[in-house]
């Protein structure tokens, strides 16, 4: 399978890497980018760098469109003729695009499958979903499905679940470094340095993170497993440090603040959608 990527930033190099570490030769991935990313890209892992957007489509069974979401429209026009010609499967993931708005400017018949990954794909452990366009075939999201799965996990969701999905997984690692960032400064003020507070919390945040994965396999096998609200009774001894912190923190609006964050996000994915 031929891949192609138009877009060189981060997320499509980090999707590069994967898809070659998973056994895709790089000679047969083909970029095109902006201010020197193909170049780079190419460069770093032995991927084509194409002369135009065109190029790419020409030459890809599946072309993964990674570029900002404003500047999809113009793409999309630019090859639709390459589109109409050789039919790839374009992939996108622009984030609030949906598959009705990238049909609509791309040649009737074309194949969509719309991706929404998280920047854990720069370390092999993004979650990403998945939906397919009306064109889009079982195959065909199977294909995108295997794409994706080379830097981390993948689900297959309603396009209308996008934008809460968006929040709880493509911006939630923004509100994730800000609490890690918040407890390591907290732990300078306790005296630790400032590096080994950050590496403290992170093994914490990384280790709590795993037991929560674990604990939901062992239910989803139909072993008794604990959900998140039970390690927390189970980390919060009475009249202990823990129930202090957590009893602190809600009286600060700690809950209220998560929600109202993913509220916005939602909000916002919606937007650009519109």
């Amino acid at each position: 399978m031929r891949i192609g990527f138009i877009g060189a930033g981060a997320m499509a190099g980090a999707i590069v890497r994967g898809t070659i570490a998973a056994g895709t030769p790089a000679d047969h991935i083909l970029l095109t980018g902006t201010e020197g990313t193909a170049t780079r890209l190419a460069q770093a892992t032995g991927a084509i760098e194409a002369a135009s957007n065109s190029d790419v489509v020409a030459g890809s069974d599946v072309v993964v469109l990674a570029v900002k979401p404003h500047v999809v429209p113009l793409v999309a026009t630019e090859i639709s003729e390459a589109v109409r010609l050789h039919n790839p499967l374009i992939a996108s993931i622009a984030a609030g695009i949906t598959t009705t708005r990238l049909e609509g400017i791309l040649p009737e018949g074309a194949r969509v499958v719309r991706v929404m990954p998280n920047m854990a794909a720069t370390v092999g452990e993004a979650m990403s979903a998945l939906c397919a366009g009306s064109q889009a075939s079982d195959g065909d999201l199977a294909r995108a499905r295997a794409l994706m799965d080379s830097v981390g996990r993948t689900i297959v969701l309603e396009e209308k679940d996008f934008s809460t999905f968006t929040a709880l997984s493509g911006s939630s690692p923004a509100f994730v470094f800000a609490f890690i960032e918040a407890l390591a400064r907290a732990g300078v003020l306790g005296g630790i340095p400032k590096a080994q507070a950050v590496d403290i919390v992170a093994q914490a945040v990384l280790g709590s993170a795993r037991t929560v994965q674990v604990e939901a396999a062992r239910r989803a096998a139909g072993d008794p497993g604990r959900t998140p609200a039970d390690l927390i009774d189970a980390v919060s001894s009475p009249g202990g440090t823990t129930v202090a912190g957590l009893v602190a923190m809600e009286r600060a609006g700690f809950s209220d603040a998560v929600i109202r964050g993913f509220e916005a996000t939602v909000a916002r994915d919606r937007q650009l959608g519109a």
